[in-house]
Order: C-alpha cells, then structure tokens, then sequence
C-alpha cells in the first residue's frame, strides 16, 4: 500500500494560500482539502474552517481530535485527526499550516511536503486590506512575520505568487509531482 502525504502550505498571511489551494484541488480532485478548527468567529472569508470557541478547542484536543495543533495571531489550528488516517492509507492531504507548526507536523507524518508560498510585501498589504478580516495594526503585525522561515531539514518546495493564480497553481503542481525514474 501506497502512502500518501501530508502537504502542509504554508506562507505569510495574505500570500493567497487559500485561493492556491482551491486552484490544485479543482485541478486535482483526488488530494484531500483539509478542513481545520480555528478559534475564529464563523463565516469569515478565506478558508472554509470548523468555527469553534476556545474551550470547545481545548476540550477537543485533550479528546484527541487533532493530529496537530497550534496557536499563532491570537487563534488556535487544528488538523483533524483523521488526516493522519487517510495519509496512512495512501491519500495525500492538503493543509493550510504555519511555519511554527512544521516540526510537530514532521513528527507525525513522515511523508510530509512543505510548500512555502512567498510573495513580495506589497503584494501581501494589499490583499490583507483587501480581505478585511484584520484592522491595520493586526495587518502590520502579520507583515512584520512576512518572512519567517520555514525550520531546516524539512522537504520544501517554494514558489512565488506575485503572478496570475492560475501559474502559481500550475507551478505548485508541478514541483509536487513525485520524482519520475
């Protein structure tokens, strides 16, 4: 049996992580589109998210309902535990992550991808303002995190979107295609 990965994207806010994602899983039905819990209030743009408080969010990981977890920007993240499941199984899983999260996603799934977006600082204010999710202090706080590096020794791929959506999505898929012999 084949086993699947774990592609954890990750990249400042506003790099387009979301809209690259939605791009390779229309491209690529067959990777599963994981679905986190945030502590953020529901129906807010961007991510399609399991809105939970805060306590149903502790609560839920001291059950063992997330394979990983981690609090950046004020929230918590949590990967539901049944990705590492379907990975085990030959799926590959793709997940929005944080950089500050990687070694802990590395110590659970051994076929772990990173795919690092980048994009230039001007880029990334102007979709942060664009998106209104942030006030202009929080927006200079997430820029100021712009350019946080991914930890060593990881396997990474990293692309560029400052361009047309749809080559950074053709690009991610292609750098993500398994080595041909």
């Amino acid at each position: 049996m084949n086993t699947g990965r774990l592609i954890a994207i990750v990249g400042p806010s506003g790099v387009g992580k979301d809209s690259i994602m939605a791009g390779m899983i229309a491209a690529r039905p067959d990777i599963r589109l994981v679905r986190r819990s945030i502590t953020r209030a529901p129906g807010l743009s961007g991510e399609d998210y399991n809105a939970v408080t805060p306590a149903a969010f502790a609560d839920a990981a001291k059950r063992g309902a997330f394979c990983v977890h981690w609090s950046a920007h004020g929230l918590s993240y949590g990967i539901p535990a049944d990705v590492l499941t379907d990975v085990q199984t030959g799926t590959d899983c793709l997940a929005n992550f944080s950089r500050t999260a990687l070694v802990q996603a590395n110590e659970v799934f051994p076929n772990l991808t990173v795919l690092n977006i980048t994009a230039a600082a001007t880029t990334l204010a102007r979709r942060l303002a664009g998106r209104g999710r942030e006030t202009v202090a929080e927006i200079a706080g997430r820029l100021a995190q712009a350019d946080k590096s991914v930890p060593a020794g990881l396997n990474v791929v990293t692309i560029a979107n400052d361009g047309a959506l749809e080559d950074t999505v053709a690009q991610a898929l292609d750098a993500l295609q398994p080595a041909r012999v």
